[in-house]
């Protein structure tokens, strides 16, 4: 038997801009410990193994912060505290229910566009 692939994947962003920088930060002085908190809280429920945290660069939604996207599905939480992480975890990543109040609204997250076409909007520019 081998290791078995993970069912969700959290990538929370962990980007700190300098101070004075005009773009937000996800990790600022009250918010450094969430990354932490959370990969506590997975390990104490004994889910590491099938719920992989990830610390991950800027995800592009810094006035949003701070901000997780979870695996598959294309979850992006926002607003991140610890209460918003527990319920997360206890109704997303363990009974399967997105927590939809805490999902980034559609107007700010539009749908994936692939690669090939990317790359064919950037030629036409």
């Amino acid at each position: 038997m081998g290791i078995p692939q993970p069912a969700f994947y959290i990538f929370k962003c962990e980007q700190s801009s300098p101070p004075g920088m005009p773009k937000p930060s996800c990790v600022n002085a009250q918010t450094r410990e969430l990354y932490q908190y959370m990969s506590n809280k997975l390990m104490t429920l004994g889910i590491t193994t099938t719920v992989h945290p990830i610390r991950t660069a800027c995800l592009n939604c810094c006035q949003m912060g701070p901000v997780m996207l979870i695996e598959p599905g294309h979850h992006m939480y926002i607003g991140l505290t610890k209460e918003k992480i527990d319920k997360i975890i206890d109704e997303h990543i363990i009974k399967g229910n997105p927590v939809k109040e805490y999902i980034i609204p559609d107007e700010y997250w539009d749908e994936a566009i692939s690669p090939a076409k990317m790359i064919d909007m950037n030629n036409r520019m």
